[in-house]
């Protein structure tokens, strides 16, 4: 990793990371990323894929996706990409059939796609509203109905992991994201107890501030909230994948389900997030 303290990892370091599981946790597995050229998307197809999965993906820029698909091969990993967005119920019921028919099953879906703007509240437009809320809380909800509808109609188990964010506090600068992700952990919560009968878990991980190139889209002033954790650091696309590939296995977590998994340095219960930095009004001298 470069000294850019918003730089991620290569695909090449990407692969030598260490990780914490037997190489073979998910032979014969198929895993569904959505989002997967991002940054922490990017980490969680090569881990699984490390892992024996084999991956499917999607995402809008058809560019980045060939260039995954090229770059994880190269390091052994297969990897079926789809251009589309997971906004558009129709794609996504394409999506999952393509899972089945091209890869023949699905076990286990990750819901990382998602997207957010930094802006004050009276400047978010309709149009800006909708779209965060429908990439974070609608598109997920199309992918988990439609993949249950097949994991229950084959008499299946299945595995869904959502990648959230810390919810319950307020997220000023961003409560379009804070609705939205807190709607779908709720939802998550629901159908984790509705579909039990179907032997399907669902389970949400609230990431922190992780090292990312996206973090250079957000103001100088925020960034110095970005280590306000107990740990005092920025997370890595390496520890919420890792949790990923805890969570999505029912070997290491077949009695986990319903749960909200923080990734996050601790920062759900001491610290502070200000996306378009901290305003004088809150600044409190110390005594």
């Amino acid at each position: 990793m470069s000294g850019d303290p918003y730089a991620s990892w290569t695909d090449d370091e990407l692969a030598g990371l260490e990780h914490g599981f037997r190489s073979d946790l998910y032979d014969g597995r198929v895993a569904l990323v959505t989002g997967g050229a991002g940054g922490i998307g990017r980490a969680i197809c090569m881990l699984l894929g490390k892992l024996g999965a084999q991956i499917i993906t999607c995402g809008r820029d058809e560019t980045k996706l060939r260039e995954l698909e090229q770059s994880l091969g190269s390091h052994g990993i297969d990897v079926c990409s789809i251009p589309m967005t997971i906004r558009d119920p129709e794609g996504v019921a394409q999506l999952i059939a393509a899972a089945w028919d091209q890869c023949g099953g699905l076990d286990l879906v990750v819901n990382n796609a998602g997207g957010q703007f930094a802006a004050p509240a009276m400047e978010i437009s309709p149009k800006g509203w909708a779209a965060v809320v429908e990439t974070n809380l609608y598109g997920p909800w199309f992918v988990m109905q439609e993949s249950a509808r097949t994991w229950i109609e084959r008499n299946q188990p299945g595995s869904i992991v959502n990648i959230g964010t810390i919810t319950g506090r307020a997220a000023v600068g961003i409560p379009h994201t804070a609705a939205a992700r807190a709607g779908a952990a709720g939802l998550a919560a629901s159908l984790s107890v509705e579909w039990a009968p179907h032997n399907i878990r669902v389970n949400t991980i609230a990431v922190g501030v992780v090292r990312s190139p996206g973090l250079v889209n957000y103001p100088a002033e925020a960034r110095q909230s970005f280590d306000h954790n107990p740990q005092r650091r920025l997370g890595d696309v390496q520890d919420v994948a890792q949790a990923v590939a805890f969570l999505g296995s029912p070997t290491t977590a077949s009695y986990v389900t319903g749960e909200v998994f923080h990734v996050a340095g601790g920062e759900q219960v001491w610290g502070e997030y200000w996306a378009l930095g901290k305003p004088e009004y809150f600044r409190v001298e110390d005594c």
